[in-house]
């Protein structure tokens, strides 16, 4: 079969290179799973990069999250066992954490509806305890993990601000259903949502950024307001000021979506019940701006490590582009 493959970490385009394979084994209680959508994530370009919290040993296959087919014919939602990701024609996958695909999505729509969809729904309900009517602001609101968290924001009945970085990524925002979107590179964010709100502030932020993001957040958040830490996507890895939580009453939020899986993967089941039904209403579906076939695989996730793309961009190992 074809896979990618990292030999060196390094920049994505730099160090994945398109090689022939043998299969992978399934292990007691693992299942061969065909690869029908590869969701690239931006842990996959911090894999390559040998910057993620999990260091597969060389060479490995980067792809965290995957739309398959089994061998008895289901179509699933699986995370594969690294070092054999999903940017190959073939995985396998624990049995046990096989989830039904949505059938309201085609294989690209639903091989995004899974980490980043179950990020923003344990960030937002589980962590945050979002309420309707309370205002939440997204940032990198046209990005892949952020636009997931303004639908479920929009979903929830919260007036939902959205952060982005260019005018066309602020278009995407506001397709996505923003009420307001601020852009960055143009606007004062702080201003913008203390404008927005009265004077409030925002109640829960949804941060995958870090940084500077942070920072700004924090000076916009409302009287018990929840800032939820999702990732780092700056690169830069905010130190919160403690006194200033105590002092403006607010709290900080760790979220770390894969743990559930281990501590409590009943909460993952439930999770996608409840994903799979708003699909099914049309209130969510995952924002798919490419789907490349499989040699297009490293471009694209280089794409995504250096935050030029907007939603979600996909790989169709067997399949054509479109």
């Amino acid at each position: 079969m074809q896979a990618w493959r990292v030999h060196r970490n390094g920049e994505p385009n730099e160090v994945m290179r398109l090689e022939e394979t043998d299969r992978p084994t399934p292990g007691d209680g693992q299942v061969l799973v065909e690869v029908l959508a590869a969701n690239i994530n931006f842990p996959d370009a911090l894999l390559c990069r040998g910057q993620y919290q999990i260091r597969p040993p060389l060479p490995f296959t980067p792809g965290v999250e995957i739309c398959g087919r089994t061998p008895d014919g289901r179509r699933v939602l699986a995370t594969p066992a690294l070092p054999d990701g999903g940017f190959a024609q073939y995985v396998v996958a624990d049995e046990a954490a096989l989830l039904p695909a949505p059938e309201a999505l085609d294989d690209a729509e639903a091989a995004a509806l899974h980490i980043g969809y179950q990020t923003g729904w344990f960030g937002l309900h589980r962590r945050a305890r979002l309420q309707a009517g309370e205002t939440l602001l997204v940032h990198a609101a046209a990005g892949g993990v952020g636009s997931a968290a303004v639908q479920l924001g929009k979903a929830a009945g919260a007036t939902v601000i959205g952060v982005v970085g260019g005018a066309e990524k602020a278009k995407a925002a506001t397709a996505l259903g923003c009420d307001l979107v601020i852009d960055r590179r143009a606007d004062d964010i702080v201003a913008a949502v203390k404008d927005a709100t009265g004077g409030r502030g925002a109640d829960v932020v949804y941060d995958p950024v870090g940084g500077d993001a942070y920072a700004k957040s924090v000076k916009c958040i409302a009287f018990e307001g929840r800032v939820v830490v999702v990732g780092f996507a700056s690169g830069v890895i905010p130190t919160p000021g403690l006194n200033h939580a105590l002092v403006k009453n607010y709290s900080v939020l760790g979220l770390h979506w894969g743990l559930y899986n281990t501590k409590d993967p009943q909460a993952v089941r439930d999770c996608h019940r409840e994903l799979t039904g708003l699909a099914a209403e049309g209130v969510v579906k995952p924002l798919i701006s490419e789907r490349v076939a499989m040699d297009g695989a490293a471009a694209a996730v280089q794409r995504v490590a250096d935050g030029t793309s907007t939603g979600r961009i996909v790989v169709l190992p067997s399949g054509a582009a479109r």
